[in-house]
């Protein structure tokens, strides 16, 4: 389901808890500033100086977490969720993290109620980021804590849908073909263009426009490209001047597409 846009926090939780001060939970503390009361990390330092940019005390010590926040948020990687979580067990309250990775049932037995909060988004600690557009994918245990997230989640965003763990973990997937590989061929990219004394800001024109093609047509119908056009003749000597990892990529990908459009 889709919410409704809601800054106001009259009907919202109004005691938040955050654990982490990573690239996601600095832009959570952010959008939920005025509700936040405590932030801690396993860097003292780091929640220091979230907590005195929004306002919140820093805590050091897991003991020391406000027993009567409404809700506690876990923002940490995804490798640290489930150790947190042993550290965490018999707590009261509402608690979720913000992985899409990582089952619900991570935060089995921390709370009274537990769930997920995930922004699918790239995050990077300075780097703005319209949260209002960002959607918000919830998981929860029992209704209440579902609407909870919700309401807390309407605080900065109306793209909020419902999302169980395998929902989740498919759009992970997604994400990470749409965001972190499609990173990675532009780094391959720039590698490439500064060897001509370039970089990728030369190709702004074709990123921005291949990008409009996808959201408008479709990704399907705006593909082009030597392989595309089944032009074997120009993939081969493309693969001729390149070496190792780059020339393996270019042919697994060339291959794939070549098939895809050959079915």
């Amino acid at each position: 389901m889709e919410g409704t846009l809601n800054r106001t926090t009259s009907d919202i939780p109004g005691r938040i808890v955050l654990l982490g001060s990573g690239n996601v939970a600095t832009h959570l503390a952010k959008a939920l500033a005025p509700n936040i009361i405590q932030v801690w990390s396993r860097n003292p330092r780091h929640a220091e100086t979230l907590a005195l940019n929004i306002g919140a005390e820093a805590i050091e010590n897991l003991n020391d977490i406000a027993p009567d926040a409404d809700l506690y948020l876990i923002s940490v990687s995804d490798d640290a969720i489930i150790p947190l979580a042993e550290q965490l067990q018999g707590r009261k309250g509402i608690w979720a993290h913000t992985s899409g990775s990582i089952p619900a049932t991570a935060l089995k037995g921390v709370g009274d109620a537990h769930g997920v909060f995930y922004p699918l988004q790239t995050f990077s600690r300075d780097v703005d980021v319209d949260i209002t557009q960002v959607p918000l994918f919830i998981e929860a245990s029992t209704s209440e804590a579902a609407d909870k997230l919700k309401k807390t989640a309407a605080i900065f965003t109306s793209h909020i849908y419902d999302a169980d763990s395998d929902r989740r973990r498919r759009l992970h997937i997604a994400a990470v073909f749409a965001c972190n590989f499609a990173n990675y061929m532009w780094l391959k990219a720039d590698t490439l263009l500064r060897e001509e004394g370039l970089d990728i800001r030369v190709f702004a024109p074709l990123i921005e426009a291949t990008l409009t093609k996808a959201m408008t047509t479709g990704p399907r119908d705006g593909q082009t490209g030597p392989a595309r056009r089944g032009d074997r003749s120009v993939i081969a000597s493309h693969e001729t001047m390149l070496h190792g990892d780059d020339r393996e990529i270019y042919s697994l990908i060339s291959a794939s597409i070549l098939k895809y459009f050959n079915k």
